[in-house]
């Protein structure tokens, strides 16, 4: 099947498994996949110009017909819309994936590991994840939640909705 242009925005905390889903939906659409996390720690930030940035690339790869898959946090209403505008401006579909981890002591101990196995990550500890998750507005409008920590695989349900 080829994949037809969409705009696919994974958010959620970090550590919850958004990125490794990502990934795998990236692979099997197969469309490019766009993570802040790297742009953010070249512009040493974390805000509004990482997510214009890869919005802009998203953009690029979308008027090429290629589906594009975002990988950020998406805390805040602001940046929610930035994806709005995009898939309004590129008329093309949005499909929201918020990834959740429903379990905390689980949610922990992901965090903790990929900080001492990663030093891209060493600033993400599970303290900063609470601070974010303290700052993340409830998510409004249409999207699918997968929580990483419930049985099976969420991939094949997920690729479906992604592809309706």
């Amino acid at each position: 099947m080829t994949a037809r242009p969409v705009l696919i925005v994974f958010a959620g905390l970090p550590g919850v498994g958004k990125s490794t889903l990502a990934r795998r939906v990236g692979a099997a659409l197969p469309a490019p996949v766009l993570p802040v996390d790297p742009i953010e720690r070249a512009f040493r930030s974390t805000g509004p110009e990482a997510y214009r940035a890869v919005a802009s690339l998203a953009e690029l790869q979308l008027d090429l017909g290629l589906p594009v898959v975002v990988d950020a946090v998406n805390p805040a209403v602001e940046s929610r819309e930035l994806w709005l505008d995009l898939a309004d401006r590129a008329k093309v579909p949005l499909r929201v994936v918020e990834v959740w981890c429903g379990d905390q002591a689980e949610h922990r101990r992901r965090v903790e590991a990929r900080q001492a196995a990663d030093p891209a990550y060493a600033e993400v500890d599970w303290v900063r994840v609470l601070e974010r998750r303290a700052e993340y507005q409830p998510y409004v409008g249409r999207r699918v939640v997968v929580d990483t920590t419930a049985p099976g695989d969420p991939l094949r349900s997920l690729l479906d909705y992604l592809r309706a």
